[in-house]
């Protein structure tokens, strides 16, 4: 088996959700690869820094180096440590994570080529990223899905009498978490007996301001923090709706666990979600940053179930072919 350098941001802190360097690589490992990682440092400058020595000093023991690449500052540790590859001739990988990189590719064309078109291959969890690569002339993007262990996820049907809203993602701006509060909120004043649990680190200091809209508005909102995955799927258990109200997303895995555990997924309709979600058979999607289609669409779960179990049905079939057995196959087809 080769020898992986895989380069991401490996925080396990109580302000970040794992990332895929954390869930992608241990399984690689699992199948026998040997692999290195970087970087674990919380500091951003030493944490390029460490990227760039591990490339340095590996560079005679690595095979292939697999790089996360995201839209915001990490772009740009893809930036150097791409060609740092280059100069020492190692083949790299990027594997294609951040929900709006279709941007970087418009503002940011020579910088995307400098580190795209170099690659060895480029990975996409979803096919809106691949077809938004494509759009600006690379052409060699292989469509490998976030995976899950499905043997983790076990199926429920939900029942609606008391709607049970669960929100799991970081509390950030670029997620827009106020709008899940401003959702229950409206559902209360309505008349329909609802709840809302919310679960996550908190990145950018939002989860604060989520708190103060709670109490201004006189509603009651469970904020867990960050949980482990095993805790906050037994939690799910409780719960009936998953909302997603992210302004920018690419094919997130909280949103493809809620499909395996039989939660109804109402979704903004941004980047890759209608990738993922067909609107109306395996989950419903609304226009972003709108508060009266979320309660629109919830109180379409509520008031047709049998409808809702078919959509929850076929999103477990759909999630199912991301099984990591399945797409562990794909992997090592790229790795060798």
């Amino acid at each position: 088996m080769k020898n992986i350098l895989y380069i991401g941001n490996k925080l396990n802190n109580k302000n970040s959700n794992l990332s895929s360097i954390c869930v992608l690589g241990p399984r690689l490992e699992q199948e026998g690869y040997t692999l290195r990682y970087a970087s674990t440092y919380p500091n951003k400058i030493i944490r390029m820094l460490d990227m760039l020595w591990h490339c340095f000093k590996y560079r005679n023991s690595t095979d292939i180096v697999i790089i996360d690449t995201y839209s915001t500052l990490n772009f740009y540790y893809v930036l150097v440590t791409s060609q740092l590859c280059r100069i020492l001739k190692l083949k790299y990988v990027t594997s294609l994570n951040g929900g709006n990189l279709p941007m970087r590719l418009k503002n940011n064309p020579r910088l995307c080529r400098v580190i795209f078109a170099h690659a060895y291959k480029l990975v996409s969890p979803s096919v809106y990223l691949k077809e938004a690569f494509k759009a600006h002339g690379y052409q060699k993007v292989t469509y490998i899905p976030n995976s899950l262990n499905m043997e983790n996820y076990k199926f429920h049907i939900k029942d609606f009498q008391e709607v049970k809203l669960l929100w799991v993602r970081s509390f950030a701006s670029i997620y827009n978490p106020k709008l899940a509060v401003k959702l229950l909120k409206i559902l209360q004043d309505s008349g329909i007996p609802t709840r809302l649990c919310m679960v996550g680190p908190d990145s950018d200091g939002t989860m604060e301001t989520v708190k103060q809209l709670a109490e201004n508005l006189k509603v009651e909102v469970t904020i867990t923090g960050k949980l482990p995955k095993e805790e906050w799927i037994a939690l799910s258990k409780d719960y009936n709706v998953f909302i997603n109200t992210t302004n920018f997303d690419n094919m997130p895995v909280s949103v493809i666990e809620a499909m395996a555990l039989g939660l109804p997924v109402v979704s903004t309709n941004v980047g890759g979600m209608p990738y993922l979600i067909e609107d109306g058979k395996d989950g419903l999607l609304v226009e972003k940053n709108n508060v009266d289609a979320f309660v629109n669409a919830i109180k379409q779960l509520v008031q047709h179930p049998n409808k809702t179990q078919s959509m929850t049905i076929n999103a477990r079939k759909k999630v199912e072919s991301f099984s990591w057995n399945l797409m562990k196959k794909q992997w090592m087809e790229i790795l060798s």
